[in-house]
């Protein structure tokens, strides 16, 4: 699978721009990638302002984003604010190129930028199957919790994706744990994020990184914005796991 990771600088709450943004940078990759991963909340930066910036699940975000799978033909996802029933939600969208699209809800708001207070969360996990991969998804703060990270049998993955706006300051933390998840869940893992300053005059390196099932590093891009594709198969990921069945050993969790 072709897996493309778009490192790039936001424009701070403007959708439409964005949006006009990655039609740009993306138009390239037409027939060069199967899988585009955007950051999170791609369409406004890290903002708080759900009221004003949210929308439905049938919005233009959505829209734009089934809109460009078909004409990449590529499966492409990432994280928008989006209102359902009264709720806002850190959601983020796989969407394949025939249309079908699936969701999931940032389970771990992050605290420290009160996101808990406008945004909704809930328990539902969610994996995906493509191009012989089994994709699970995740978003920023859920990197530092690796129990919900956990790879387990009853929902297995291949491959980990967090989308994510992680500020320059806790770089080492983004790179490290990134590491980790690789190699205690023996999946490939890739985490993106975006670069330059957001409207709270955050700093943002990007360290958009791709790590193998072993752990070692695929690439890692700190600093500059770009598109950046690997080609990764599963024969060797399952191979790897045959000869080193260390999942085979771990521990049980249930999350209440």
């Amino acid at each position: 699978m072709r897996l493309t990771l778009v490192q790039s600088p936001l424009h701070w709450q403007q959708p439409e721009l964005n949006r006009h943004m990655f039609s740009q940078k993306l138009a390239p990759l037409r027939g060069a990638t199967d899988l585009l991963v955007l950051p999170e909340m791609f369409t406004t930066g890290f903002a708080m302002e759900a009221v004003k910036m949210a929308e439905p699940m049938d919005g233009p975000t959505s829209r734009w984003m089934q809109q460009t799978a078909a004409e990449l033909g590529a499966a492409i996802t990432g994280s928008f604010i989006c209102v359902e029933n009264g709720l806002f939600y850190n959601r983020l969208l796989f969407v394949f190129p025939d249309g079908r699209v699936e969701h999931y809800d940032k389970k771990h708001l992050f605290a420290l930028a009160d996101e808990h207070a406008y945004f909704s969360t809930n328990n539902k996990k969610l994996v995906v199957e493509w191009q012989g991969f089994r994709i699970r998804p995740l978003i920023c703060y859920d990197l530092r919790f690796p129990v919900w990270s956990r790879n387990e049998p009853e929902q297995p993955y291949d491959l980990l994706l967090y989308v994510a706006n992680w500020p320059s300051r806790r770089s080492l933390h983004w790179r490290s744990l990134l590491l980790a998840r690789a190699i205690e869940n023996q999946a490939f893992v890739a985490g993106v994020n975006i670069v330059g300053k957001d409207g709270n005059d955050l700093e943002y390196l990007g360290d958009s990184a791709l790590i193998d099932y072993s752990g070692q590093q695929i690439f890692q891009i700190s600093g500059q914005e770009g598109l950046f594709t690997a080609n990764i198969a599963t024969e060797p990921l399952q191979q790897y796991r045959q000869h080193l069945p260390f999942l085979n050993d771990a521990d049980a969790f249930e999350l209440k």
